[in-house]
């Protein structure tokens, strides 16, 4: 499908009619490009009935979207479709009207969530359909598990300041697989940091998703309803969609699909839908990359949007490369620095060929406690010759009592073996719980024997520190019945350094000869408020530096001593003067 309409009314717009029809399309879509030539003028987003664009920022962090606009035919049932001779791309009408069917279920069941949770929104299945068109095309054809999952995760742009917006890690890569700046996430386009908030259970498995379809159409549904949105009204429903990008062109392409959908849908198997323009780029973004030469929508503003998106230049060439299964070490998985491979217009088939799987490299793997595995599970597809098979599908679960995941934060994803046979699963994140669990390969659609990986997820090491010291050496005193007015501050340090997250207990004592817990004295307060005189729920903070709770003192005066114990063996005797406080005057 040709993205942009110059192209098509030039070539197509044959007769005074079909130029009259896709006139009357275009005006009812407000497709971008048609009426007027400002598209990045900010100056012109405020006209007549559109909604001012939010300050805050945009669900997707304005990253690059596909500017592919509908067929000029009014999409109807299939088989019912009129084709208007001359103009190019009215053919596809059909194909561009169906949606994958697990996809299309997510926006409709999403539509029916919302009208129980919240009916006053008014939430229509078409618009969620649009954005999930120009964000992901429909989870890249409707490129899904059975569950919703899309088949690897789709990921937008480095949100890195250049030519989009910078927004700095916020998920610490488990999402996106940058720990160093975020990226959109999923069919729906979720930055993490907006996911944290708005993440949604759309198919009832106990998990909030962005990588799948239903808990991504959810999640969007809810966005778009929020500050008591009624979407029928346009103010209301143009800033719900400049909420979700930051874009008068984006406005203009959503509503261009939301109008076309609108006029009829139909339903598509999975992994049959049809691809934006220059798709493949692993992203929801068309890189640059247009299907035509010529047409307005498709230049690059230059107002306003330097930041926001990478707009299709109007001389480049479409993208008609073939994709190309992922190979190598990283297999194409998202954050490892090897481009995702591009999606196939269809599921790709398993090859009759494929007899047996082998391990490739090691069967077990091992990583501490919140960290990510340094390897991940690697399998090789072969035939009954033992030769390599290309393009077979190996689906790897993680099984067994374990919080640990896959990049994306799912227990299982389907991968393409690559020219050399090997498949390797997205990197491995462990969780916080340790022990063992069991990762597994199995090739899909075939009766050849899973491989089983043994992972081992290890407890943290506990920081420790040989030196203790107070930050200042102002004396410590107060009166009975008091507390002390100065905070006590000390350091842990480790060889010289400063100590992160070493375990500390303060300790009220008798004397230093004889450590025992005085029962009289300085106490600290518990989290229930109740006097305690040992605290262990201590431990430095990232400059190594802990500043002990509040201490009182009771009606004993005299000279008391505090230890402070790390983990470590550092300890630190502090003394505590306590006066006794003078009688009231008669």
């Amino acid at each position: 499908m040709a993205p942009l309409i110059g192209r098509r009314l030039r070539k197509g717009a044959a007769t005074t009619a079909v130029a009259a029809a896709a006139m009357a399309a275009l005006t009812a879509s407000q497709a971008p490009g048609f009426a007027h030539s400002d598209q990045g003028d900010r100056n012109r987003e405020q006209r007549a009935g559109e909604a001012p664009a939010p300050d805050d920022t945009p669900i997707d962090g304005g990253s690059s979207y596909h500017t592919d606009l509908p067929p000029l035919v009014t999409p109807d049932k299939p088989g019912s479709s009129i084709d208007l001779p001359g103009l190019p791309g009215s053919g596809s009408t059909k194909a561009e009207a169906g949606i994958p069917a697990s996809v299309l279920d997510a926006y409709k069941k999403a539509e029916a969530a919302l009208k129980e949770s919240n009916p006053g929104c008014n939430l229509p299945w078409q618009l969620l359909a649009a954005i999930g068109k120009v964000e992901s095309g429909q989870a890249r054809g409707g490129n899904v598990e059975a569950d919703g999952t899309t088949v690897s995760p789709i990921l937008g742009p480095v949100l890195n300041g250049d030519g989009f917006a910078l927004i700095k890690d916020t998920d610490g890569g488990a999402y996106d697989g940058d720990s160093t700046h975020d990226r959109a996430v999923g069919p729906m386009q979720f930055i993490p940091s907006t996911w944290a908030n708005w993440g949604r259970d759309g198919n009832g498995d106990g998990e909030k998703d962005p990588n799948n379809v239903y808990d991504a159409a959810l999640a969007a549904g809810n966005y778009l309803c929020a500050d008591g949105r009624d979407l029928s009204v346009k103010a209301h429903l143009d800033r719900a969609i400049l909420g979700y990008n930051h874009s008068q062109e984006y406005l203009n392409t959503v509503l261009s699909w939301f109008e076309y959908y609108k006029r009829g849908t139909h339903e598509v198997p999975d992994g049959t839908g049809v691809l934006p323009s220059g798709d493949g780029s692993g992203g929801s973004g068309n890189k640059g990359k247009d299907s035509g030469k010529g047409g307005g929508s498709g230049k690059d503003t230059g107002k306003g949007q330097e930041n926001a998106h990478t707009l299709p230049k109007p001389d480049d060439e479409p993208d008609t490369s073939t994709p190309t299964p992922p190979a190598g070490e990283h297999g194409g998985t998202p954050g490892t620095g090897t481009p995702t491979p591009k999606p196939p217009t269809t599921p790709p088939s398993t090859p009759s060929g494929i007899s047996k799987l082998t391990t490739v490299g090691a069967k077990e793997l091992s990583a501490t406690a919140g960290t990510g595995f340094a390897q991940s599970p690697r399998v090789k597809a072969v035939d009954a010759a033992g030769k390599p098979v290309a393009g077979a599908r190996v689906r790897y679960e993680i099984l067994g009592e374990t919080d640990a995941r896959f990049l994306g934060l799912v227990k299982s994803a389907t991968m393409l073996t690559g020219t050399d046979g090997t498949a390797t699963a997205p990197k491995l994140l462990a969780g916080e719980k340790t022990g063992t669990f069991t990762v597994r390969a199995t090739a899909v659609g075939r009766e050849a024997a899973p491989v089983e990986f043994t992972a081992t997820v290890k407890a943290r090491p506990v920081p420790q520190a040989d030196a203790l010291a107070r930050v200042g050496d102002k004396e410590l005193t107060a009166q009975t019945g008091a507390s002390f007015a100065d905070a006590l501050t000390v350091t842990a340090t480790s060889k010289g350094k400063a100590a992160a997250d070493v375990p500390v207990t303060a300790t009220m004592i008798t004397s230093a000869k004889d450590p025992e817990l005085n029962d009289k004295g300085p106490y600290f307060l518990d989290d229930k408020g109740k006097p305690v005189r040992t605290l262990t729920a201590l431990k430095t903070n990232a400059l190594g530096q802990l500043t002990l709770p509040k201490i009182l003192t009771d009606d004993h005066a005299g000279t008391f001593l505090l230890r402070l114990t790390a983990e470590g063996g550092a300890v630190l005797d502090i003394e505590l003067t306590v006066t006794q406080a003078q009688a009231p005057a008669s």
